[in-house]
């Protein structure tokens, strides 16, 4: 089985280090058993912090980073530098064979850049993203090559058009566009919230397991709003482009990523082309 797992940028902090340590341990599972595993990390939170300190006003739209070449900068240093090196080392301290990267390293996340266009959640104007890529391709013969030898690839949500300019692209993206190269079986999307819920401010409402067309249902009445949408918005692309099952989690303890395989929709909410 294929696997891709995202992990979102706040679970790169000391504040969720347990966490971290759980799906490091869920990650060497899947090598144990013969699994091809892929991991996709983003770092909004820490991008956003060097921003500021260093001046810059952040500007999301949509859920979505807006780039300019000064953004770009801090992206490389954080997404692609610190936060890149440590995700390997925990990795590694988990007895994981971890190999990071950068989607410029080898165009292994090949992108072009985004065209201005109307996006949910910014209004009826199309919105120029600047420095923001979408995926592609990637360099599967280099993939193959890492995970055909038992190690796991740790890519950061950097990718590069056919000159080499580097691109920031959501981390979700990258994983969805990932999955659907590589023709991924499941793609575990590891968030800030436990799931999707019915409510954002009642982590009991989590929603167990949901199609294409209830999630379509669900942004448009109102109940998935924020930076849920795009998230949902790209898995169901995937869905329909062929990954097996995508899961929304958070939240994650020893042997929750062991049990979404196992039994979709007891951690998080799975996601599914129909039912």
């Amino acid at each position: 089985m294929k696997i891709v797992v995202k992990l979102g940028g706040e679970l790169l902090s000391a504040a969720r280090a347990d966490e971290l340590t759980a799906i490091c341990a869920g990650v060497r599972h899947f090598v144990a058993a013969g699994h091809r595993v892929v991991v996709v990390h983003g770092g909004g939170p820490q991008t956003t912090a060097l921003q500021t300190a260093l001046g810059q006003t952040p500007n999301i739209v949509g859920g979505r980073r807006i780039t300019d070449a000064a953004t770009l900068e801090v992206l490389e240093m954080v997404v692609g530098g610190r936060l890149n090196i440590e995700l390997v080392s925990a990795l590694r301290r988990a007895g994981v064979s971890a190999v990071g990267l950068n989607g410029v390293s080898g165009h292994v996340i090949a992108c072009e850049r985004r065209p201005p266009r109307v996006v949910s959640g910014a209004g009826p104007e199309p919105v120029d993203f600047g420095f923001v890529g979408d995926v592609t391709g990637v360099n599967h013969a280099l993939l193959e090559l890492l995970m055909g030898a038992a190690y796991v690839p740790v890519l950061a949500c950097i990718g590069s058009d056919a000159d080499g300019q580097a691109y920031n692209i959501n981390a979700d993206a990258v994983a969805n566009g990932l999955a659907i190269e590589v023709g991924a079986d499941r793609l575990l999307l590891i968030t800030s919230t436990p799931g999707v819920l019915r409510d954002v401010k009642d982590p009991s409402s989590r929603i167990e397991t949901l199609t294409v067309e209830e999630g379509r249902a669900a942004i448009e009445d109102g109940t998935v709003q924020g930076g849920m949408i795009p998230k949902l918005e790209e898995s169901f692309t995937a869905l329909e482009r062929g990954v097996g099952e995508i899961h929304v989690l958070g939240s994650i303890r020893d042997g929750d990523l062991q049990r979404v395989l196992d039994t979709p929709g007891a951690v998080g909410t799975a996601l599914l082309s129909a039912r």
